[in-house]
């Protein structure tokens, strides 16, 4: 929106030029979104609290959690504001992609914050039922995945890019959209599997989106992309601003979600956030990089995996409890340990994703 406004103004003077730069935008976008989750922040709070939506605690978990019982929950409204706010203002509105992601993620939204609304609202246990958030999933998943694959301009947005080999970039044709599919819905269940403690998830989700925004500014220049031989995918760019706005809002949101929380994201937040990563990393052809950064969600969900099949199997667990950030809990670490823990892997998992852009 401030970008037509910065080219109509332009005309008059050439110092409004300085806002159809993209990387001017990307800053301005985090700058928005963390003014937005911050002084919006204390009100979403206060309602929540009102309105009495706070968080049920399972009694099978682990006995510390038992005291976060009441928190408010759903504060992934508050992401999800901060978000939409800065890319539109800040993000070029004739941007397929933009629209794209923007949609998909407030999609994805939607669907946890009917689960959410269900669980503390009508405190129907059960939420949404599973069949119908993974049918919800699937569907918005497939349809993103076969408007990319049909709109394509070129041949390159639609390769598989293999991390390390430069040569090596098979065309996937329809299998395309079947991992799309697997890539959406596989980031926004993993994402909501690992917010289990606080500021577990949005810290991690905070630097895979800045790394992923790094990545779609390269991808839509066609000199970088041609230098660090990854797809050129033209207007991907633009997504930087998009990735910015997600780490604006991520910040601004662990500001009241950190160790002890004073507010949950929920469904509404940790679906719609793992869906975003996982449209944007599918844009910009950088699935297997995701994939990496990611290392944590990746381990949160293969461990539940494994701790059902095992259980199912030989009616042993694996792990003392699944997720796998509860098992080191109940091996007696403090939960901030866990936390920062998990944060420090992921510093170290997104530095090896970024690196891979290079060592070809």
């Amino acid at each position: 929106m401030l970008l037509w406004l910065g080219e109509w103004l332009a005309q008059y003077h050439s110092g409004f030029g300085v806002v159809t730069y993209l990387t001017l935008r990307a800053i301005f976008s985090v700058g928005t979104a963390l003014a937005v989750a911050l002084l919006l922040g204390p009100i979403v709070i206060r309602k929540l609290r009102e309105y009495q939506i706070g968080q049920a605690i399972r009694e099978v978990g682990p006995k510390s959690h038992l005291s976060k019982a009441g928190t408010p929950t759903m504060g992934g409204a508050l992401i999800l504001l901060s978000i939409a706010l800065s890319t539109l203002l800040w993000g070029d509105l004739e941007n397929r992609y933009v629209w794209l992601v923007l949609l998909v993620t407030l999609a994805f939204g939607a669907i946890g914050w009917v689960d959410d609304y269900r669980k503390v609202v009508e405190k129907n246990s059960r939420g949404l039922p599973g069949r119908w958030k993974y049918f919800w999933q699937s569907v918005l998943a497939l349809i993103a995945g076969a408007y990319l694959f049909y709109s394509a301009q070129s041949p390159q947005e639609t390769q598989l890019v293999v991390p390390f080999f430069k040569d090596v970039m098979p065309q996937l044709g329809l299998m395309f959209v079947v991992l799309t599919y697997f890539v959406v819905v596989g980031s926004s269940n993993a994402v909501n599997l690992t917010d289990g403690l606080d500021g577990l998830a949005i810290m991690p989700t905070v630097m895979v989106a800045a790394a992923l925004g790094v990545c779609a500014y390269l991808a839509g220049n066609v000199n970088f992309a041609d230098y660090l031989h990854i797809p050129y995918i033209a207007d991907s760019g633009e997504l930087a601003v998009f990735c910015a706005a997600i780490v604006g809002a991520g910040i601004g949101f662990l500001w009241f979600n950190t160790y002890p929380a004073q507010v949950f994201m929920g469904d509404v937040g940790s679906l719609a956030l793992g869906a975003a990563l996982g449209i944007v990393a599918v844009v910009i052809r950088q699935e297997i990089v995701l994939f990496i950064m990611g290392g944590i969600f990746v381990a949160e969900t293969v461990s539940v995996i494994l701790q059902v099949a095992s259980f199912k199997l030989t009616g042993r667990r694996i792990f003392r409890m699944a997720p796998l950030h509860h098992h080191f809990e109940l091996k007696g670490w403090p939960e901030p340990r866990v936390i920062v823990r998990f944060w420090i892997i992921t510093i170290i998992l997104v530095l090896i994703g970024l690196a891979t852009l290079k060592i070809r």
